[in-house]
Parts: structure tokens; sequence; C-alpha cells
């Protein structure tokens, strides 16, 4: 980890890129004084609470605190004082949880209720527990632009969204999710910042122009300067463990961090996070997003790994996905057939070096068994992604049958990986989740929509059906309708996932301990027909078996079913039938 400097007075400023820095605070000036390292600091700073400020670098401005824990009037308004000592912690007695055996509840904060607040998303934390969560994911809540978005479009990392509640609604969502005993990850995006309130570039060189990613410049990992934007980024993750009790952290699109150090940034945030847990006691979980299937992200450092507990696994939900909805076109060609599920059960990755057709290479790296358990990949069938970047945010229950959502949950939940849901998800919500943002600057605005309904006409879809995401009515379409959970086939649906997160919690084949004679990757065994349709697998003594066909279907196996998705499934006389499109988990009698 690099160097770390003086500590920080709370209005220091670090701002190599200025000739002259003035705090602006309470409506004076106070004059800052370039010290070591770039650092600037007013000796005369004001003193006291909710002091809000800005910074004149070199006469503009006032420009926000890089570091700002509270934007009242937005990420264009004056930066706000907030002691994250203040609050008075009921978590005592809080010992976390470890990533295996876990399931994890992906959510949005803004769409997750019809307040779309930290407090309301409280009050549902009972309805998480019964359905069997241990860890609650959050989307991005960093500060953005205007009221609501995904959170990728984040400009200040420090500040919790104030429409969310900010700070102190924060806090009290972590310390009410510990009381249940649910842990919290945060979604944090370290590889690009938004295009809308973006003042980094005025103080230091945060950025690397020209060395871009899908999504504008590169965060300056390794360039001149980069040891405080290093530092800058190890600072806002020990704040998110520290200060706001956070169990771990889902790091957004790693692939995209431009690092060419000896030592990468992940390893550095996964220093962070062990000194951290190593303090306090608590397991501090890193979950990395990538698309490189590398699995020297999960690999110990001292096996030349990043020491990352996690990482998502697409190829799951490819295989899955494809294999439900028979969708084929882009990055889905090559999951065309079981045996890709096949291969992604028993092996963690289908593209484990193999070639990929949508990337035109071959791609990725097989997993050492040795190296890395199965539950250090994060697997879905539908994700804030998956869903969201579609045309129309459709979700799984537009086009599915009852029978093949219910096979997803199989798929999902008992697979020797560790589950993630997306809310929702779980009752089969009919709404679906659009891509939405609300940029207050009309050319912006503009841009945004026209540059998705672009993207979606390229690929043959009728413009009119794509919607604006500048439309607050998408915005308000992507919330969840809880009275559906309650009802006809969403309440049965919901049955399922509880009935299955239970069987997973205890039977230990399927928790995450018990992985048959090999353990790691080489414990699940595979048996499918792809003519017929049908795939089973089986984890110690535990089969799962899924008729992905229309028909009905018999296969040999003795012992007894612990859950059936269809009641027309049968066990007897050695044999186990099912329905079309059902699955069964069976205890077998060897």
């Amino acid at each position: 980890m690099p160097h770390q400097a003086t500590t920080l007075n709370r209005f220091d400023v670090w701002a190599p890129n200025a000739g002259s820095v003035t705090l602006l605070a309470g409506g004076t000036e106070y004059g800052m004084t370039k010290g070591a390292g770039d650092w600037w600091r007013a000796s005369n700073a004001p003193e006291g609470n909710d002091v809000q400020y800005g910074y004149l670098v070199n006469g503009e401005g006032p420009f926000s605190d890089p570091r700002s824990r509270r934007q009242p009037d937005g990420v264009h308004g004056l930066s706000a004082t907030f002691d994250a000592g203040a609050h008075q912690w009921k978590d005592g007695a809080w010992q976390g949880k470890a990533l295996k055996g876990s399931v994890i509840y992906e959510l949005h904060v803004g769409t997750f209720t019809p307040e779309g607040t930290l407090d309301a998303a409280a009050g549902k934390l009972d309805y998480l527990v019964e359905l069997g969560i241990d860890f609650i994911e959050l989307l991005p809540v960093n500060a953005f632009n205007g009221t609501h978005n995904w959170g990728y479009d984040g400009v200040l990392w420090y500040a919790v969204h104030e429409p969310y509640g900010g700070p102190a609604a924060y806090q009290r969502f972590v310390d009410a999710a510990h009381g249940a005993g649910l842990g919290v990850i945060q979604d944090v995006v370290y590889n690009h910042l938004g295009p809308s309130g973006n003042y980094l570039p005025k103080y230091g060189p945060y950025l690397k122009s020209g060395e871009g990613n899908t999504w504008g410049d590169s965060v300056n990992l390794d360039g001149p300067g980069s040891d405080e934007v290093r530092r800058f980024i190890l600072d806002n993750a020990a704040m998110w463990l520290r200060d706001f009790h956070v169990d771990g952290l889902r790091l957004d699109a790693v692939h995209a961090l431009k690092d060419e150090r000896a030592v990468h940034i992940l390893e550095d945030l996964a220093i962070v996070a062990d000194s951290i847990e190593a303090a306090s006691g608590v397991p501090r979980t890193l979950i990395a997003e990538s698309d490189l299937n590398n699995p020297r992200l999960i690999y110990p450092r001292n096996s030349n790994g990043y020491g990352l507990e996690g990482q998502w696994s697409d190829d799951f939900h490819h295989a899955v996905h494809v294999n439900l909805t028979g969708e084929t076109t882009g990055y889905y060609a090559d999951f065309e057939s079981l045996a890709a599920l096949a291969k992604v059960l028993e092996h963690g990755f289908f593209h484990d070096g193999s070639y990929s057709s949508f990337r035109g290479r071959h791609h990725g790296r097989d997993i050492r068994p040795d190296l890395a358990h199965p539950t250090a990949l994060v697997v879905c069938s539908q994700n804030h992604d998956q869903i969201g970047n579609r045309a129309t945010g459709d979700r799984l229950t537009a086009t599915l049958s009852p029978g093949k959502l219910a096979l997803a949950a199989v798929l999902t939940l008992t697979s020797p990986f560790t589950p993630m849901l997306f809310m929702g998800e779980e009752f089969g919500a009919s709404t679906p989740w659009q891509f939405f943002t609300s940029h207050p600057e009309p050319e912006l605005g503009e841009a945004t929509a026209k540059g998705r309904i672009k993207e979606f006409e390229r690929m043959g879809w009728d413009p009119a059906v794509v919607p604006n995401p500048q439309d607050p009515e998408t915005f308000r379409r992507s919330k969840l309708n809880w009275e559906e959970a309650s009802k006809d086939h969403h309440a049965q649906l919901l049955g399922l996932y509880k009935a299955l997160i239970r069987l997973r919690r205890t039977v230990p084949e399927l928790s995450g301990g018990g992985f048959g004679q090999a353990g790691g990757f080489g414990g699940v065994t595979v048996e499918f027909d792809d003519d017929e349709g049908w795939l089973s697998f089986s984890r110690g003594d535990v089969t799962v078996a899924c008729n992905f066909g229309a028909e009905p279907f018999e296969t040999p196996l003795d012992g007894a079913i612990l859950l059936a998705t269809d009641t027309g499934a049968e066990l007897s006389d050695g044999a186990l039938r099912l329905p079309g499109e059902s699955a069964a988990v069976v205890r077998v009698t060897r």
C-alpha cells in the first residue's frame, strides 16, 4: 500500500493542479497554504458542526470537496461536514457473516420501496429475514447528479445520496440490518466518474486523459500523482468498512481498473479490508464484478492472487438464461446447450481458456480447486445489469412460465456457488427494471436519451418501445409493487424461494460446506441430455434433477424427495418421474 501522508484535517484538500486554493465556509473566505505532498490547509479553518463549504480553485468555483461526506444541495452545491463518529451504534454484538453458505439480495434503494429511501428500506428488513437472506447488497449510494439514477454515475464517492437520506440514514440502515442479523455489502464504483458534477480534475490528476474505458476517462491508478489517487480510493473503502460498519464491498467492473503497478489496486483494497477485519474481529468481504474469468482475483495473496473473497460469474447467468429462454444473440451464443450449463456447474467458468465467439478470441482460464472454493463465485439468474440493460428492462417474469421461473430458482439456490437474488425476483415481480436517469442539464439528458435509443435501434429494436431514461415514468414503473408478493402465483413462487433457502441452510451438501469426496470444484457431477432437455447434478448424497422440456421424463434414482417444484413429481420403484418444466431435490439412497 502506498505511503500514508500526514493525518488530514477535515478541510485539507489535495490540489497539485492548483496555483491557489481558498476555503469558502459559512460565507467567509479562508486562505489556504500548500504543504507537503501538494495538500492545502487553512490554518484558521472554522470549528463546529454542520458547516457548509467549498473551494475556490485558481479563482474558480466554489467546487465541492472531493472527500465530501454530505451534499445537501446536490453535487453542484456546497459540501457539508458530517461527523461519522456521532452515531451511537447498537451493533456491538454483531459478529458478521462469512460469504460461504450465504445468500445475497441485491437491491436499489430508490426503487425497492415506494418512498425510495434508506429508512423505508429498513422497514423491509423483517421480510428479508423471513425470506432467509444473509447479505443485503445495495447498488451504489454515492452522490450523483439529479434525483434518481442507477448510482453508477456517481461523482462524489464519500457522500451518500441525499434523497436516500444521506449518511446518517445510511448508518441507521446498517445498524438496523445488523440488529436483524443481516450483513450489508455496498456496491462501489472506482473505475470511472459520472458525466456531471465531476470537479476532481480541477484539483489534481484523478483521471488519465485519452486512456478511457466504456464510460469515459480511466481513473489514474498508475501514472504520475497516482499515489494520492489510490489513497483516495483506499480511504473511501475504509470509510465504508470502518465508519459505516459495512460488512463488504462489491467492486464494480474491475476489468476497467487500468493498473500496471506491481501491486494491483485490488490487492491494496484487500489489505485494507483485512486490516479492518483484524481490528474489529468482524469479517470484511470484497467481491469483484469481472468479465475476465480470471481466478487470480480470488486466489490468496501468498499464491500470487489478489486475495478477494468473491467474484461474479456471468457464465452461470448466461448458461441458465439461454437454457430457459432460448435467447442466443450476442454473448449468449456460446451457451446454447445444457452442456454449457453442465460445464459451469462442474468447473465454475464456461470460458476457462475456451474460444469465445462473442469476443472473437480465447477467453479465461480454469480455476484451481486447491486455491479457490466454488462459493467464491457469486451467481444469479437475474441482476440489475442483465435486466436493466435489456431494451425494455424486462425480467424473466415477462417471458417465462411459472415452471421455468421455478427452475431458475432451483438452479441458483442449489448450485455449488454463492447465490444472489435481485429484488422482487423471489415473488416474480411483474414490474420491469429499466434504465433511468434524471440529469437536470437539458443537453445531457437529451444526449442520454438519444444514445440509449440509437444503441438498441442498431440491434434491430423499434425505437418506440425503448423507454426514455429521462422520463420520470421510467423510474416510477421500475419500483416494486409489493402488493404482488402475497397474491396467487407470486405468493407460490415466494414460498418456493423460502423453501429453497431453508433447504440450503439445513442440508449440509447444499450449504457450501459439504462437497462430496473430492471437495472444491471436483465435488459436483453432472448428467444431462440436450435432446430430451434434462439435467441433473449431484453434490454428495443430494441430487438436483431439472426437466427443461415440456414433456415428463424419468430417470433411475432411489431415495427421498426433499423438495419438488411440481406436485406431480414422484419417486418410486427406483425411478424419479418429473413433469415438464419442473425440478426436484432428492436425498439419494446409495
